[in-house]
């Protein structure tokens, strides 16, 4: 345990150094520009944060969920969309090193912990989003192995992505491919506009007739659902984890402006309506990180599922009472706080939508 604890703090640190140097400066001219550095994700590449959680014996960092996850949360305090990026990269990492071949890892899992590689999830469609199984998408075997056809939305990085991990239907059902980006008839089709999250590329893509071969299949023909479902636990962990650090940003902001602001004639901080927004909202951020430390122990579907309901929550309301303090200040775009709110938004959808997730948690409920 002391050891788990004591690469959590090491991590910690060098992500929150790393936020406060490289992303917190740039964070809204990037939300202006709806654009990430590329040079900023290459040092977040060389640092190794990429492959945390890939195995060392691939090359990656090997690293524990306790520690992930609290590297996660610094990336998130510093620019929600590069800590999103690192999750959603960890995401499409755990399907396949998880459920892949050996081949599969050996030839991909290897680049995603160097960075060589960056893998995106192809899941979701028009029709499809929560509800996967109703997936279009098809896969029609032949003698040289699969042809892949149809649309996917909100896919994040696909333009700088080699690997995608596509959902399609075969005749045994729902299933996951590895696709090379470079293939012949993939594309990105549109860069979707965003409320939150501007940084970061969620696009739609089109695959035509895409060709992979045989051995492409992650995991076993017809089983893709139950691949996910495994991988859920630490994908919710990772989302409230983004959703801990950008609340933990709102309330540092808050209680700054709090102290610094004057109206008639004494700072905000002294009046027992503000004290009281900030108590709630530093309630509300510890709540967020005692759940996600218990999810972290056992990250199993409810937990983890309880863990990204209510981080994601808290954090859309913590960020809101921070706008609320800053008053018309918090409003516009000069002050980061309604960037905040923008982006506490996504976390309620990213990695299940709570309405969604509430189901999980009530099922356990009668499991237990």
């Amino acid at each position: 345990m002391q050891a788990i604890i004591d690469e959590s703090k090491e991590i910690r640190a060098l992500a929150h150094q790393f936020a406060a140097d490289e992303l917190r400066p740039n964070a809204e001219r990037w939300d202006h520009d709806a654009n990430l550095d590329v040079e900023v994700l290459a040092q977040l590449s060389e640092l190794g944060f990429g492959g945390m959680r890939v195995p060392e014996i691939l090359g990656g960092m090997g690293m524990g969920l306790a520690a992930w996850a609290a590297a996660v949360e610094e990336l998130a305090w510093g620019e929600a969309s590069v800590a999103v990026a690192v999750v959603q990269a960890a995401h499409a990492a755990d399907v396949l090193i998880g459920a892949g071949t050996d081949a599969q890892r050996k030839e991909w899992g290897g680049g995603v912990a160097t960075g060589d590689v960056s893998a995106c999830v192809a899941f979701a469609e028009d029709d499809a989003g929560s509800d996967l199984a109703a997936a279009r998408t098809n896969a029609v075997s032949d003698a040289r192995g699969w042809r892949i056809t149809g649309e996917k939305r909100w896919v994040t990085r696909p333009s700088a992505s080699q690997l995608a991990l596509v959902l399609a239907n075969t005749d045994a059902g729902p299933t996951l491919f590895a696709v090379p980006t470079a293939a012949e008839g993939w594309s990105v089709t549109c860069r979707d506009e965003t409320l939150g999250l501007r940084p970061l590329e969620l696009a739609s893509v089109r695959l035509e007739e895409v060709r992979v071969g045989a051995d492409a299949i992650v995991g076993h023909p017809g089983r893709a659902l139950d691949v996910l479902r495994d991988a859920a636990g630490a994908h919710r962990v990772g989302i409230a984890a983004v959703s801990l650090g950008i609340a933990r940003a709102a309330l540092e902001h808050a209680r700054r402006y709090a102290a610094e602001r004057e109206q008639f004639g004494e700072a905000l901080r002294a009046f027992q309506g503000i004290q009281f927004k900030l108590a709630d909202m530093a309630v509300r951020t510890e709540a967020s990180a005692a759940i996600l430390a218990a999810a972290i122990l056992d990250p199993g579907r409810a937990r983890s599922a309880m863990a990204k309901v209510l981080a994601s929550e808290n954090a859309m309301w913590v960020t809101t009472q921070a706008v609320q303090i800053f008053g018309g200040y918090g409003y516009m775009r000069d002050y980061p706080v309604e960037k905040l709110m923008r982006d506490a938004k996504a976390t309620e959808i990213l990695a299940g939508a709570n309405d969604l997730l509430r189901t999980d948690i009530a099922e356990a409920l009668y499991r237990e």
